[in-house]
């Protein structure tokens, strides 16, 4: 392993493996990497993601409350809230994003995961990229960049802890 940072999975990282390239039955090695690094203190994710999947009522929310439930963080706390209502202000604020997209935002995960990195100087983790010109959406890393919270999408975080998936003849 290269670093000792430590990752905040959005729900797009486990919603894109688990239906594309890393489907369970496909590719477990990465499902167990996960726990894993988790166990290593590398990987978390926060208890609105698991909300957010949970809402699926498929493999993947069987998994993350059964498998990965002891490595899903509270927002609970002070500083995480409070983060978090200094994101939604600047949100509210802004005039590059239309409300539809505000209120997206704001109904969902992403805010929380971007205000608990930015309060525990974690890396979140996102299948969305940059986009300065987008309006009907709000991406996270650009919010995360407004914050300077980092993030990563899942390659470069498998690459950044060193995870690689071997196959081996039967």
């Amino acid at each position: 392993m290269t670093n000792c940072n430590v990752y905040v999975l959005d729900t797009s990282v486990f919603i894109t493996a688990s239906r594309f390239y890393y489907a369970f039955d496909i590719a477990p090695a990465f499902w167990e990497a996960l726990i894993q690094y988790a166990n290593k203190g590398y990987i978390v994710t926060i208890d609105k993601v698991r909300d957010e999947i949970e809402k699926g009522k498929d493999k993947l929310g069987d998994w993350v409350k059964n498998d990965f439930s002891k490595w899903i963080k509270s927002t609970g706390e002070e500083d995480v809230i409070n983060a978090y209502r200094e994101i939604v202000k600047w949100l509210n604020s802004s005039t590059q994003f239309k409300e539809a997209a505000k209120a997206q935002f704001m109904a969902g995960a992403d805010g929380w995961i971007i205000a608990y990195a930015k309060v525990k100087g974690y890396i979140v983790v996102t299948q969305e990229v940059f986009n300065p010109e987008k309006k009907n959406k709000v991406p996270i890393p650009n919010v995360c960049s407004e914050f300077n919270v980092s993030y990563s999408d899942t390659f470069q975080m498998l690459r950044s802890l060193g995870i690689k998936f071997t196959c081996y003849d039967s």
